[in-house]
């Protein structure tokens, strides 16, 4: 019987190649659409709360979804879901650009390419990783499949700026549409022998979904993801608008998502490598306070281009760095059978906060004229999702051994 030791795998290399590349695609491309913000609004002769619903229900449609990718995966492997969630992407990037209503943007915008990155992005890409890496590096693999998501968003924010200045915003839209379809023969390099998807204990799904659920470490773990998702798309949706606001022009918002984008390669990394060494717990921990300090310090002190660089550039530290140390206590604790399935679950609930955080950005703006609120908000919930992460135990589970039939 092949077992999880002698069944066969993806390189290493070839999985962490394919797998990152995926990554700084498909994350790249969703990166920059605060971008559209203001062009779209304009346009269309919508309000901010319009086209910030639109993303909030593809970061809802996103984590709904992520589960059942995952499973998907789990069950059939990575490349089959990673084919469809790529075509799924390129038709709601084209559905973005051809609506002219807020109900089809929504449609679009919001569940075509929600239920797309579900597909393309880090749930799947971890499963194939936590299956064909060996443990010792596995959190490591993951900071390596993150960095790439965020130099992603370092490489295509000014690339779709450059897009919409010089084509046009709805022909930017277009082109990442093609661009999106490249996924496709990416995902031929993580396509997984049948016995290596299926290696290791035989669990049902029921099973595994009751285990996880009832699991304390794992429900907290959930809880922290939460304030995760609420802090960065807050931030990456609605920050260029908020600079415009303060007086500052495109050119510094574009920069401030690269270099949070950029500084994020170095922080996920480092997250993933110390991942290795330190308690994951206190590695979550800290993120989640520092980004509640920095947070602080960047609302009171006074806007300049300078402070928004700094800003950027020590907020990108800590923008994915969240993600390699969750992922990597999720394998730890229930082992890799169900790891895309249990890390869609965990995504879930970041994408629940993003949903809340980009909807009462654009909500909370139209009421009061303001982001005030939404920023203090964040910062409550940095303290809350800190605490939440210390008591997780990272150990794994003991399963009952099942009992041999008699001879």
């Amino acid at each position: 019987m092949t077992t999880a030791s002698t069944a066969p795998r993806l390189s290493m290399t070839q999985v962490l190649l394919c797998g990152a590349a995926i990554v700084t695609l498909s994350m790249g491309i969703r990166h920059g659409f605060g971008l559209w913000l203001q062009p779209i609004t304009m346009d269309r002769g919508w309000t901010r709360e319009t086209f910030a619903f639109a993303l909030a229900v593809q970061n809802l449609a996103w984590g709904l979804a992520g589960p059942v990718a995952g499973m998907l995966a789990d069950r059939y492997g990575a490349f089959r879901v990673l084919a469809v969630g790529s075509l799924l992407y390129a038709l709601g990037l084209v559905s973005m650009a051809l609506a002219t209503s807020g109900l089809a943007f929504t449609g679009g915008a919001g569940l075509l390419i929600g239920i797309a990155q579900s597909g393309t992005t880090y749930a799947v890409i971890y499963g194939v990783i936590a299956r064909n890496v060996a443990p010792e590096k596995r959190s490591w693999a993951m900071g390596v499949a993150a960095a790439a998501g965020s130099f992603g968003q370092f490489l295509m924010v000014p690339v779709e700026n450059w897009l919409i200045g010089g084509v046009g915003w709805q022909n930017a839209l277009f082109l990442l549409g093609c661009a999106a379809l490249v996924i496709v023969p990416l995902a031929f390099g993580l396509k997984e022998p049948a016995a290596a998807a299926h290696a290791g204990p035989q669990q049902s799904v029921g099973a595994a979904l009751r285990e996880a659920l009832g699991h304390r470490s794992f429900l907290l773990l959930t809880a922290g993801y939460f304030v995760c998702g609420f802090q960065v798309v807050f931030i990456g949706v609605h920050m260029p608008s908020y600079l415009k606001d303060q007086g500052l022009g495109p050119t510094v918002a574009t920069t401030a998502l690269a270099l949070i984008g950029l500084f994020n390669v170095f922080g996920t990394y480092a997250a993933g490598a110390l991942g290795q060494k330190l308690a994951k717990r206190h590695i979550l921990a800290a993120i989640y306070l520092a980004r509640s300090l920095v947070i602080t310090i960047f609302v009171l002190a006074p806007i300049t281009t300078w402070s928004v660089y700094l800003f950027a550039a020590t907020m990108g530290v800590l923008w994915l760095s969240t993600v390699p140390p969750t992922n990597a206590i999720v394998a730890q604790i229930f082992g890799v059978r169900y790891m895309s399935m249990l890390g869609g679950i965990v995504f879930l609930s970041h994408q629940l906060g993003s949903f809340l955080g980009v909807w009462l950005g654009g909500r909370l703006y139209d009421m009061t004229g303001s982001y005030d609120v939404v920023w203090w908000i964040s910062v409550a919930l940095g303290v809350f999702a800190a605490l939440v992460n210390l008591p997780v135990r990272e150990h794994a589970i003991e399963r009952a051994q099942p009992r041999p039939l008699p001879a």
